[in-house]
């Protein structure tokens, strides 16, 4: 639960002090005007793709990026902006030996990597408190020439059945010949930021590296009518004066560099290189690229009369073999003579100790010194996720009034049918460069991590989702934005309430208003994704991509998918929409009636998965359902995560308000194989769920069993049972097979990006353990399970939790051979000095050895690890809502 201890460290008071934020972040509380909101990447997305066929990453690639102005958003390498994302700043360096700046982390497209896209490099998000007041970023970047080619071609030339080269595989860092560069950021207040950058050279001998501090405004004068140009230019020899319309005069004061010379200013403009990349005349003579030119190649695309829309402090840094070098900036309204005085390391050092502290009373009595710093990092690494996200349908489809027209096509192609949404605030990204936009479930799992750190932020990412400007008038909430309509898990309701307890159980306005917007985004689903009214629903991939032998989103023409997931997960919606329901009527007793019209509904649904052919009973598993055209069903017999999401649809309700509902009930009145359990405390309960207790023990030998779902990191996606036995379908005119694969796919299917087929994933992983401790709160510690499966090892259900809670902070602790599984067979991550300890978040994870898989950076709901340290266990004994108990 969140609390605010005794309100003696700042943090606390902070965060604490987030008030409702209707309008935006700043409205909410000003210390969230500066922040990490700066992607590491935006070329590449669907927010810049212009062209006729939807080829984002061919349409706008990483060699157009220093060079073209971005239409909706920028990048950078560990940098800041304002929460509209007006002014940046950034790192940009160069080490002497690349062709290009290093202005942003590089790595390969989805067409380019064998595995899908790919970021190419290494940085890692150490720190950072809510309130952004201090927040630490790292990079290594190599001393010798950076392989741009190589990276490309190697992997291009291998196989799905081979391993991603990496930046470390080309031999680049070797003998440690590399810089480590470190950005703190500290505020004084909301808008004095103290930047501290540390260099140092790892490498053998002495060494060069220019590091270039640079501001720019985000180009909007180019793409919206009457919009005024802002303006930088020289406040001073030592400092860069801002001027914009929208936030006022600021200033970048840099103190001189070790050798005690103020570093040089270069300027110029925030445009297109038109005569580069399309060569057509650039409207300027001091391009985007314009800074970099003059730095590589000694061009004269700098400005001399030093002003335009982008600029920099050039410091040349002759470092010696193991030295660190420092250098000092200040974001603030105005120059002062004393700004890099006492003063300056004392508003960092504060900062520091103030962040050791918020995150000392995060973590439970007796949390070892590992943990956490895994919830350190994770937690971190989640706050450095939050991202300005601008993306306005109808523009982007129709085309700004001052640029060339998009192609006609696009108007009936992607994202056609929400011209509605509007989109230009802070969100909780997956990671900011592989995944710099938000998918919907994804959010959910993060606003359950964030909850701990600042539950007024988690909040408002649920409800932002909901607003009208994102949620569909038909009721449905955006995807994410390769497909707005495409399905993610409906997992808002669940996730509302998980942040609702965190938070102390207190905030009704918030629960009130979120339930009214899932309310119609649960009879959207029931409107639309149950084709033929017999309450078995579709959904498609439901983001399980491709954990099934057929794109479950593309099938042939006439057949239909019952699907055990999407069924599930909306027995799953109403079940918690029925405890929104219930907390909510202690206060307007009107919604007692949802009560029951959420119960009626969950006993329809639980009734066609118990009716139809859903469930197997010679296998004891659920699955998919494929129907031809002539209504013949095929079962889709893949043992995977699709038939162990029905374990979540469950619920305990205490006896009598069990049979009061159901004398008023109909449909929940006829089904009569709900089991009545005892508490250890001896209140009698009613375990309510879609698997009814016979099914639930014939499932749960699969999830247990070392030879199926359960391996040393967790749980896998798919059975280890298919390695031996994978499974074909065959319908007329083609074949479809599916397999183990504890790594990386070798389907391209969903673009050979997706990979389902056995890697161990954390929220699914997550979900099994929270709904292991539901089963503890209302079976008790009475009932045992056989745990592992042939071990004839008895166990409580919270006793399998809490074994699975280990299994998964173990990918990142280190063993007793000083490895962390996560990091898997580089040594360099494992052993050395400089790399060991800064943990990378990985997507997923290989589920025979732990090693991490996939976007190297996507805390988001991998994140969940720093949740599992912070509130070990969710169990909520004996917790009373009034009329309604819920005993989870």
């Amino acid at each position: 639960m969140f609390t605010m201890g005794d309100m003696t460290n700042p943090e606390r008071e902070r965060v604490a002090s987030f008030g409702r934020p209707e309008d935006g972040l700043i409205e909410a509380s000003p210390w969230y005007l500066w922040g990490p909101y700066l992607s590491e990447r935006a070329w590449g997305t669907v927010r810049e793709d212009y062209s006729g066929g939807g080829t984002a990453w061919e349409a706008f690639p990483h060699d157009h990026a220093r060079s073209r102005a971005y239409r909706w958003s920028e990048d950078g390498l560990g940098g800041i902006s304002d929460a509209g994302q007006r002014l940046c700043f950034a790192l940009t360096m160069w080490n002497g030996q690349d062709p290009i700046l290093k202005e942003r982390i590089f790595g390969l497209t989805g067409n380019e990597g064998n595995h899908g896209e790919d970021a190419k490099e290494y940085w890692w998000y150490l720190d950072a408190t809510p309130s952004h007041s201090w927040m630490r970023w790292r990079y290594h970047y190599p001393q010798r020439a950076f392989p741009y080619e190589r990276l490309v071609s190697e992997n291009r030339r291998r196989g799905r059945e081979e391993p991603e080269f990496e930046l470390l595989d080309t031999g680049v860092f070797d003998d440690d010949r590399f810089w480590i560069v470190e950005a703190d950021y500290a505020k004084a207040d909301p808008n004095d930021v103290r930047v501290r950058l540390r260099v140092t050279n790892a490498g053998p001998e002495a060494a060069t590296l220019h590091m270039l501090p640079t501001m720019w405004f985000r180009n909007t004068w180019s793409w919206e009518q009457g919009s005024a140009r802002p303006r930088l230019a020289p406040a001073g020899e030592d400092a860069i004066g801002v001027e914009h319309d929208g936030i006022g005069r600021l200033v970048l004061q840099a103190a001189p560099g070790p050798d005690g010379e103020l570093p040089t200013q270069v300027y110029c403009e925030n445009e297109t290189n038109a005569e580069r990349l399309f060569g057509s005349p650039s409207t300027t003579p001091f391009p985007k690229d314009g800074i970099n030119d003059h730095v590589v190649h000694g061009a004269a695309t700098v400005n001399p009369a030093r002003e335009g829309t982008k600029a920099a402090f050039w410091y040349a840094l002759e470092v010696p073999a193991g030295e660190t070098v420092e250098l000092s900036l200040r974001l603030a309204p105005e120059v002062r003579r004393d700004a890099f005085g006492p003063g300056f390391e004392q508003v960092l050092d504060e900062r520091r100790a103030e962040a050791d502290a918020f995150y000392a009373d995060l973590a439970p009595a007796g949390t070892s010194a590992e943990d956490a710093m895994i919830m350190r990092q994770g937690f971190a690494g989640m706050i450095w996720g939050k991202q300005f996200y601008h993306y306005d349908v109808d523009r982007w489809l129709v085309g700004d009034p001052e640029q060339p027209p998009p192609p006609p096509g696009r108007q009936a192609g992607r994202n056609a049918g929400w011209r509605h949404l509007d989109a230009s605030d802070i969100m909780s990204m997956p990671d900011p460069w592989e995944y710099p936009w938000f998918a919907a479930w994804d959010s959910a799992f993060h606003a359950v991590a964030l909850a701990h750190l600042d539950p007024a932020f988690a909040k408002y990412q649920l409800i932002l989702l909901c607003r009208e400007w994102f949620q569909h008038p038909n009721g449905a909430i955006p995807a994410y934005e390769w497909a707005f309509e495409d399905l993610n898990p409906p997992v808002q309701a669940w996730a509302a309430l998980q942040v609702y307890d965190i938070d102390g159980r207190r905030d009704i306005a918030f629960l009130t208003r979120v339930f009214s917007k899932l309310v119609l985004n649960f009879t959207w689903w029931v409107n639309r994704e149950d084709a033929d009214g017999n309450n078995l629903f579709e959904g498609g991939f439901l983001g399980l991509d491709n954990i099934g032998p057929i794109d479950r989103s593309h099938l042939p023409p006439g057949y239909t998918l019952e699907q055990s997931d999407a069924t599930a997960w909306m027995a799953f919606y109403c079940l918690n929409l029925l405890e929104m329901a219930r907390e909510l009527s202690e206060h307007n007793p009107a919604l007692d009636d949802l009560v029951i019209k959420f119960l009626e509904h969950f006993a329809q649904i639980s009734e066609a998965m118990r009716a139809k052919d859903l469930w197997n009973e010679d296998d004891g598993f659920y699955y998919d359902m494929l129907r031809t055209p002539d209504g013949a069903g095929v079962p889709l017999r893949v043992r995977s995560m699709v038939g162990i999401i029905p374990l979540f649809a469950t619920k305990a309700l205490r006896e009598d308000d069990f049979h009061r509902v159901r004398r008023l009930c109909k449909s929940f009145a006829d089904i009569p194989d709900h089991h009545v359990v005892t508490t250890t405390e001896g209140d009698r309960y009613v375990g309510v769920g879609v698997a009814a207790n016979g099914r639930v023990r014939r499932i749960l030998p699969h999830l247990f069993d070392e030879n199926s779902f359960l391996s040393p990191y967790g749980l896998r996606a798919l059975s280890r049972w298919h390695a031996e036995h994978p499974f074909t379908v065959e319908l007329p005119g083609w074949t479809a097979t599916v397999g183990y694969e504890p790594a990386e796919s070798t389907t391209g299917m969903f673009g050979g990006n997706s990979n389902w087929r056995g890697p161990m994933w954390v929220p699914l992983n997550y979900l099994v353990l929270r709904t292991l401790e539901d089963y503890d709160a209302h079976l008790g510690d009475g009932v045992k399970m056989e745990y592992p499966t042939g071990s004839g090892e008895k166990h409580s259900a919270g006793e399998i939790a809490e074994d699975l809670r280990q299994r998964m902070l173990s990918l990142y602790r280190r063993g007793e051979d000083g490895r962390r599984p996560a990091f898997g067979w580089v040594d360099k991550l494992q052993h050395n000095p400089h790399w060991r300890d800064n943990l990378l978040f990985f997507e997923y994870f290989h589920a025979d050895n732990g090693a991490g898989l996939g976007a190297t950076h996507q805390t988001g709901w991998t994140g969940l690890l720093a949740e599992l340290v912070a509130r070990p266990s969710a169990r909520l004994e004996g917790r009373r809502t009034g009329r309604w108990e819920t005993h989870r």
